[in-house]
């Protein structure tokens, strides 16, 4: 038999996440109270993953638990912010206990590495469909935007993109790799790695940023769109882990690297006089970014290679395009 609501949510999710002096108010009430820092500017985001659509059918449920959280981590990490509290909405078929306690140890695992205090939320019976809002915090006026790239900046990416494509290829069955290669791009799409700590480091040398979710072509052309510039990237520079080429060859990786999506990565815009203070403080070695190209005037967001633009079928997933099924 199935816990009630009430039950289930002081089993799994009173004490989901770690206690923080700032919370007055949590979970249990009708709404939360939270003490915001002087000083700095509430930061707020909020992502919905459902069944079928963000991920496949019989996932386990403790990358979705993590997951759910990561995606709204990612984007504090693309505007500097250091993420406090988060609220969360889970629609379930029934609430069976292993689901559940699975669910809520992989989402807490998450919060109780980022300093996050789950602070509320709703639960309900239907397909299944997770929704998390993060609150966070930034110091006043420090806040990364999209809009900020001027011509002339250089583009930069953090970590590997493509492989949360292929790891969700690996687990759907469509790809098959080597152990090792399949076993790594199955967990950097099952357990993505927000990148809190560099995103909270470059508000001191970001001009921009965006979280690279939809894939790395689409979302650095919608950071161009909103700064009404252009880029152009280095199809040679575009980074690719070894276990991406591994099980898709070089040619493939690159077209992942730049069309899949579900990385969580950040893509940022420098400008060239603070390059030098950006490496020397933020090693590229240590911290896992790489220059993929330059922000230009004419808009839109092109790749070359060899001097000729390339062609890609598509620049970045469409939530209302495609299903994972």
């Amino acid at each position: 038999m199935g816990l009630g609501e009430f039950a289930l949510i002081d089993r799994y999710f009173r004490k989901c996440g770690v206690k923080r002096a700032d919370v007055r108010l949590g979970v249990g009430d009708d709404a939360a109270l939270l003490d915001s820092p002087a000083g700095c500017e509430l930061v707020a985001a909020i992502d919905t993953l459902v069944a079928g659509v963000h991920f496949p059918h019989g996932s386990p449920a403790a990358s979705i638990g993590h997951r759910a959280l990561a995606v709204n981590l990612s984007d504090l990490a693309a505007m500097g912010a250091r993420p406090a509290w988060a609220l969360l909405a889970l629609t379930v078929p029934n609430s069976h206990d292993a689901w559940l306690s699975e669910f809520a140890a992989g989402f807490s695992a998450l919060a109780y590495a980022y300093d996050v205090a789950l602070v509320g939320g709703d639960t309900t019976s239907g397909p299944l469909c997770v929704s998390v809002q993060i609150l966070g915090h930034v110091p006043k006026g420090a806040g990364m935007l999209r809009s900020g790239a001027r011509p002339g900046d250089l583009v930069f990416v953090s970590g590997t993109p493509g492989d949360a494509a292929a790891g969700l290829a690996v687990e759907q069955g469509r790809l098959d790799a080597p152990a090792a290669a399949a076993t790594y791009l199955r967990k950097r799409f099952l357990f993505p790695s927000p990148r809190m700590a560099l995103g909270e480091r470059l508000r001191s040398y970001a001009s921009a940023c965006i979280d690279v979710s939809d894939g790395l072509l689409g979302d650095v052309g919608k950071l161009a769109h909103a700064s009404g510039c252009g880029v152009e990237l280095s199809y040679g520079k575009v980074p690719v882990s070894e276990a991406l080429v591994q099980a898709v060859g070089d040619e493939r990786a690159r077209e992942l690297a730049l069309t899949g999506g579900d990385d969580y990565e950040l893509c940022f815009t420098v400008k060239p006089e603070h390059v030098g203070k950006l490496r020397q403080d933020l090693p590229p070695q240590r911290w896992g970014y790489s220059l993929i190209g330059v922000v230009q005037d004419a808009p839109g967001a092109v790749v070359m290679s060899g001097g000729n633009v390339m062609e890609f079928s598509h620049s970045g997933y469409d939530h209302f395009g495609s299903s994972m099924g």
